[in-house]
């Protein structure tokens, strides 16, 4: 009696664990079938790579050694990223610039480029122009002309622009000269470094500024009667020192 009693109860009791592990494996296959392709039979925890794009090629770390490489030419003395480096996120304080269509991005005198995992370390095209030059820079004296170096780009001041524009190395790039002891026309002003700006930077400023003066007074102190006619000479001298004495003090030099 007591076994027929107790059957019944041996057979309701192995159903309701069998019903129990199906549940538990059906909940396991729709868990599982919600995670990514590459995620499933991985523990879904901090380390977990998801999404697209993951383990995709990342950017140079800072500091030589972590794929930069020493720019030294011109004693130059910085580290840059490698061209082709890719960085996902922009460094703050980046400028934008657009040049025949094309994004660029500026950052302490690295260049990048839109690219399919961010942003490409790249090289600006000649005739791109820039307002400021790169945080470290070197001034290359080639043919009396001055040229601003840096992780392998020229830049040349343009005075119609006020600015610099990204130029090809010019001839003769790998036999630079000295600057010159005095910029044209120097011998009408008493200039002094308020800064503690080199002779090599003073040289260039002063270049830079009589580029500037003669493009807005027409005056040329290095030409035989300044390349006016000669009754215009007297007004267009004073006109060419004011504007000299106006931009050399803005780059802090004290003239006089």
């Amino acid at each position: 009696m007591s076994n027929s009693f107790n059957r019944p109860l041996a057979w309701s009791a192995l159903a309701l664990l069998a019903l129990a592990a199906a549940s538990a494996s059906f909940a396991d296959q729709r868990d599982d079938a919600g995670r990514p392709q590459q995620d499933r039979g991985r523990p879904a925890g901090p380390g977990a790579v998801r999404g697209p794009g993951a383990g995709a090629v990342r950017g140079p770390g800072p500091g030589p050694g972590r794929g930069e490489v020493l720019d030294n030419r011109y004693n130059h003395g910085h580290y840059y990223p490698r061209n082709g480096a890719v960085v996902r996120a922009l460094p703050g304080g980046y400028r934008p610039y657009y040049y025949h269509g094309n994004r660029f991005y500026f950052s302490g005198g690295i260049w990048y480029a839109p690219g399919a995992y961010g942003f490409v370390v790249t090289s600006p095209p000649p005739g791109l122009f820039v307002n400021v030059l790169p945080p470290f820079y070197t001034t290359v004296w080639v043919g009396g002309v001055p040229y601003y170096y840096a992780d392998n780009v020229y830049y040349q001041w343009q005075p119609d622009g006020n600015g610099y524009a990204v130029v090809d190395p010019p001839p003769g790039a790998d036999q630079p000269s000295a600057p010159p002891d005095r910029g044209p026309a120097a011998s009408d002003f008493f200039i002094y470094p308020k800064n503690g700006q080199t002779q090599e930077q003073q040289a260039a400023d002063q270049y830079e500024c009589h580029s500037w003066s003669k493009n807005q007074t027409g005056f040329d102190p290095t030409q035989q009667g300044g390349g006016v006619a000669p009754s215009d000479t007297g007004p267009r001298r004073e006109q060419y020192q004011r504007a000299m004495t106006a931009c050399l003090e803005a780059r802090g030099y004290s003239v006089k």
